[in-house]
């Protein structure tokens, strides 16, 4: 990677004047925007395969509360093909293995996870700081890779139609970076995909997601638990030494609840949940309870030339199910089992560009089609009932037929199509081996 540094005057509204502020240029074969799980992953292969990579991320580091963080089978074997399994189950995390609901009053085991045809037959619930953090910490190992923090892409550099790097701000200045490949995996609120105009198409979503925690008691199950009631649905995960727990409403729905108050919600949770009446005080205000806005969309083309968006960037998952991660993952693996060795050698045609997405549009759209029917047939249904609900018979079926419970979890664990790493890596002596 090939450094320049030069001045650049910038108008000074404030002063009527102007300054000079440093602007630092680099060259690189990949610019990555976003240090999420996509953008992370794929640094990661590229640099291992020899690949120049830089990643840009707009945070000053990974730490932020309920960013998504269920692990699945499908993700827990790449990791197991790069050898990093071992070390990686090392970090805080939890195991869950069935996933079981409430309905109404009746428990069902939805999903079991045991006879999944992978090394980990379990959904690894972990920080997704960890997760990151852990990442970065192998990728820097290889002497290719740069991460670069406090680094927000403001604009894309174009030449004759084609995507020929970013402009990014830092704390230091303006940071302009050439390269023969950029990706956008920048989440659902993507600056790159804004900056490309590549076209969304918006799929709706009926709910919304409030997400807090509450702390932990020994008798609390240890599995992840739902419940479904009149008119509400409440998710509990167990993170070790406390409760994340999703409270699902109307989309739309927040305003009027804080209308009604924190005492009131309060209440709407120890009525689905009533061991968590001497818990809820916790909630000392507003700001304990995060709102997440439930966005399901697609880039109708995931591509331009010099430029490919990935993960939450072309196509924002509904929580159902917590798949989002994972299939960003993929998305990344794919990527990289496609471009890696082109990159090598420079910029990569279009055509190639376009296989990434061909190689996983397909997946995408059948696991937004399963999250849609959840939604629409399911959660919407809930949202608007006036009764306590049972389970239908078919969900009935799957405490007396336990194979059954084997199809939702193959779905939910591995998806429709998992990758796996087919990209080389470098021989020992490119592996830096103090860092």
């Amino acid at each position: 990677m090939r450094a320049v540094e030069g001045p650049r005057r910038r108008n000074d509204g404030h002063r009527g004047g102007t300054q000079t502020v440093p602007t630092e240029t680099l060259t690189t074969r990949c610019c990555i925007a976003g240090g999420g799980p996509a953008g992370m992953m794929l640094g990661f292969l590229l640099a291992r395969s020899g690949v120049d990579v830089l990643v840009l991320e707009k945070h000053a580091d990974f730490l932020r509360d309920f960013r998504g963080d269920t692990i699945h089978p499908s993700t827990l074997e790449v990791m197991h093909e790069l050898g990093l399994l071992e070390d990686f189950l090392k970090r805080p995390h939890q195991e869950v293995r069935e996933l079981t609901a409430l309905i109404g009053d009746e428990r069902v085991v939805l999903a079991d996870l045991s006879h999944l045809p992978t090394h980990c037959r379990f959904i690894a619930f972990m920080p997704q700081w960890e997760f990151l953090n852990f990442l970065a910490g192998r990728a820097k190992r290889y002497p290719s890779f740069a991460l670069r923090m406090q680094a927000e892409i403001i604009d894309l550099i174009e030449e004759g139609g084609v995507v020929t790097g970013v402009r990014a701000k830092t704390p230091d200045g303006s940071l302009d970076v050439r390269a023969d490949l950029v990706v956008g995996a920048d989440g659902r609120h993507s600056a790159v995909r804004d900056l490309a105009g590549l076209e969304i198409e918006d799929l709706g979503a009926p709910m919304d997601v409030l997400w807090l925690r509450l702390s932990k008691r020994p008798e609390d199950a240890s599995q992840a638990l739902g419940r479904i009631d009149a008119g509400r649905l409440f998710i509990m995960l167990d993170r070790g030494d406390y409760l994340q727990c999703a409270f699902v409403i109307p989309k739309g729905g927040f305003n009027e609840l804080r209308r009604r108050g924190l005492p009131a919600f309060r209440a709407a949770i120890v009525e689905l949940n009533a061991a968590l009446a001497d818990r809820v005080q916790e909630l000392a205000s507003w700001d304990d309870v995060k709102l997440l806005t439930v966005r399901v969309d697609r880039l109708k083309r995931w591509y331009r030339p010099g430029l490919l968006c990935i993960g939450d960037a072309a196509h924002a998952m509904s929580p159902v199910g917590g798949v989002g991660i994972n299939l960003a993952i993929q998305d990344a693996v794919a990527a990289a089992n496609i471009l890696a060795l082109p990159l090598r050698d420079g910029a990569v045609p279009e055509a190639l560009l376009a296989n990434v997405q061909r190689r996983r549009e397909w997946p995408t759209r059948a696991m937004q089609a399963v999250q849609i029917f959840v939604q629409t047939r399911i959660i919407s249904n809930v949202l608007a009932m006036r009764r306590q609900p049972r389970p239908p018979f078919v969900i009935k079926l799957f405490n007396h037929v336990p194979w059954l419970r084997r199809i939702p979890a193959r779905l939910i664990g591995m998806g429709f199509r998992p990758e796996h790493v087919r990209t080389p890596e470098l021989p020992p002596e490119g592996v830096r081996r103090n860092s």
